[in-house]
């Protein structure tokens, strides 16, 4: 390539007369030196882009990434499509740069990568069977299942976890059958065997199934909306939590609570009574381990999503939290003094607003 440049550069300097030779050569690449030179072009600017910008799959992906860029690029960012089309054409110099706006085009491309990668891309949640276990209780045996709740493209230090048997799934089956007969109608179901419901196969076979009738349920919006679909992730978590809290296992029950947290949040339910009532439990037990601070921004965060709602039964019980512990770790508290302050004038006085907690012991969860 840099020979070739050379070549012609010499023809240039030589006049007139010094670029008609090349027409007289017997060579077949000579004859038609620019369509040569384009393909070689092409494949040095690949190589250009891909040491602009900052890519974290692999080559081949890589490479297909930066021609979609490409392409789409004028459009997105506002240039005229002939624009964009002249400089796939050949409007770039010998050494790769677009004449008067290479660095221009570095960080159109970089960011349009970034908003690729950040709000284009589609957000999906996968459901992968990691490990299954053969448990055996007094008079049964089953396997139990353990199910991560991911979000496609990130990573989770502290994943959201299920565990759930057989008879789990069929349960959450059934319901949903009865009340999404239609939308159930293509979706199918692992059968029961009466037998080999323990080898190595069966387990196989059934985690597999499992995975896509997840997925398949959690893709139609009227489903994975439903109380069933939700209160099957995260139901057992939130009973035993409060079990646990009820019992004075903090510590125990701050794990339990942390879980199913992560789940709604995975399953996009954090504007729920449910997701308050965890927030509450987070609260809970971050103030009887002494995580004051912890404890605090739970509280925070549950009068963040109640600041539109004045007769919630938790409201009180927030900001009475909120301003103790706001006191103890010296945060500001007068807003939430305030709003107490007007809700008692509404509704009950100081001395008969229930406790996070003794909401926590006396919430049915069924």
């Amino acid at each position: 390539m840099a020979a070739r440049i050379l070549h012609r550069l010499r023809h240039a300097l030589a006049g007139e007369g010094a670029r008609e030779e090349p027409a007289c050569g017997t060579s077949e690449a000579e004859d038609f030196p620019e369509s040569s030179e384009l393909e070689d072009d092409t494949e040095g600017l690949s190589t250009r882009l891909s040491g602009t910008l900052s890519f974290t799959s692999h080559e081949d992906e890589e490479e297909e990434e930066e021609e979609e860029e490409e392409e789409g690029a004028g459009e997105e960012l506002g240039e005229p499509p002939g624009e964009a089309a002249g400089a796939e054409d050949g409007a770039w110099g010998p050494a790769g740069e677009r004449p008067g706006g290479s660095s221009l085009l570095t960080r159109q491309l970089q960011e349009l990568w970034r908003r690729s990668r950040s709000s284009l891309a589609p957000q999906r949640l996968l459901f992968e069977v990691t490990s299954a276990s053969v448990v055996s209780e007094r008079s049964s045996k089953y396997v139990l299942y353990t199910i991560y709740l991911i979000r496609s493209g990130q990573f989770d230090k502290a994943p959201a976890t299920i565990a759930r048997r057989y008879s789990d799934f069929e349960r959450l089956n059934r319901r949903l059958r009865g009340r999404f007969g239609c939308d159930m109608a293509g979706i199918a179901f692992p059968r029961k065997r009466l037998r080999r419901n323990f080898t190595a196969e069966t387990i196989a076979k059934r985690s597999r199934a499992f995975e896509q009738f997840l997925s398949h349920l959690h893709s139609i919006a009227e489903i994975r909306r439903s109380p069933e679909f939700l209160e099957f992730f995260f139901l057992q978590d939130l009973q035993a939590a409060q079990r646990l809290t009820c019992t004075g296992m903090y510590r125990e029950a701050l794990a339990t609570w942390a879980n199913a947290y992560r789940l709604q949040d995975r399953l996009g339910v954090c504007n729920s009574g449910r997701f308050l009532l965890t927030l509450a439990g987070l609260a809970v037990c971050h103030q009887e381990l002494d995580q004051l601070s912890e404890a605090h921004s739970c509280c925070e965060q549950a009068l963040q999503l109640l600041e539109a709602q004045d007769s919630h039964p938790l409201l009180g019980p927030f900001l009475q939290a909120h301003i103790h512990l706001a006191w103890k770790v010296g945060k500001d508290k007068r807003q939430s003094e305030a709003r107490l302050q007007d809700l008692q004038e509404a509704e009950l006085p100081l001395q008969q607003q229930p406790t996070l907690k003794e909401c926590l012991i006396k919430e049915a969860l069924d």
